[in-house]
């Protein structure tokens, strides 16, 4: 690629929605004079739609952007192919939530203005690194920007799990299992299951135990310079661990789990600066009707 603008487009592999738009939005930044291109199977379903796209090689080209349609699963996704390379990423919504994205359908636009003229804000967010051993040996390393699940692979068992922070054990847990997360996750599984909501810029870990059966099975807000360890007993049940909902592995007994923050920051493009107090709002449309704010004295 050349020093034109350039953007790497990634959409949802099976709404037919998103192909039209991301099509649409393609030639749009094409006759702008900004540079496209997609992974391969990406490019094939833009192209299904009558436009043709330049196949992204991450070895030759270094795209400033990754534009994504779909919802947060497909921004996850996006994240696998852009993190290696530090491509900012900015979300066009057409999922539900949506907690992700930057931009709605409604504000193409905006989204096209704002890559022609490259004035997109990036905003770094806290990852984390997952590794799996068993017997000292790691059977499984992988990331995530959002949580790491740990969770029981068996109907009508209880999963029982040893949790350990900063080398020392913490807690014994019998239940459903553990979320590990990040604070960008923490409006997602983490969430659901009972944690706090972390402010994105706060450099924080979170650890919700699921529907556990222990003395000590509050949600935990741990430093980012600890790590945290799950053992799984002996006489521990099956497990399985999922990354972001999307890279998983299955658990036996005496496997052990280390989360730690990772070195390396997923950057999420904006249009614009929003406080995360009304994303939250907007996003999960919570009631604030009569708030008159604070009185401004002279």
């Amino acid at each position: 690629m050349s020093n034109k603008p350039s953007v790497l487009i990634l959409l949802h592999n099976n709404s037919t929605e998103a192909n039209k738009i991301a099509a649409q939005v393609s030639a749009q930044l094409t006759k702008a004079g900004v540079e496209i291109c997609a992974p391969e199977s990406d490019q094939t379903l833009i192209q299904s739609q009558g436009f043709k796209i330049e196949q992204y090689d991450p070895k030759k080209d270094k795209p400033n952007l990754a534009l994504v349609f779909g919802g947060d699963g497909t921004i996850l996704r996006a994240v696998e192919v852009t993190r290696t390379n530090n491509i900012p990423v900015l979300g066009i919504n057409l999922g539900h939530v949506g907690f992700l994205a930057e931009a709605e359908v409604d504000h193409i636009e905006d989204v096209v203005k704002a890559v022609t003229t490259q004035s997109w804000i990036v905003e770094d967010r806290l990852a984390i690194e997952v590794v799996v051993s068993k017997d000292g040996e790691v059977v499984f390393e992988s990331f995530a920007l959002n949580d790491v699940a740990i969770e029981k692979s068996e109907p009508g068992h209880m999963f029982d799990l040893i949790l350990e922070i900063d080398s020392k054990p913490v807690s014994r847990l019998w239940g459903d299992g553990i979320v590990l997360a990040t604070p960008t996750g923490s409006t997602a599984y983490a969430f659901s299951a009972g944690g706090p909501v972390i402010w994105p810029s706060v450099e924080a870990l979170v650890v919700v135990p699921i529907s556990a059966h222990a003395l000590f099975a509050k949600p935990l807000v741990v430093d980012t310079a600890s790590v945290i360890a799950i053992e799984i007993p002996q006489e521990s049940t099956a497990g399985h661990l999922t990354a972001d909902g999307r890279r998983s592995f299955d658990l036996v007994p005496g496997m052990r789990i280390e989360v730690k923050k990772s070195q390396n920051y997923v950057h999420l493009a904006r249009l614009e600066k929003e406080s995360f107090s009304e994303r939250l709002v907007k996003k999960f449309q919570l009631p604030v009707e009569g708030w008159r704010g604070t009185n401004k004295r002279k």
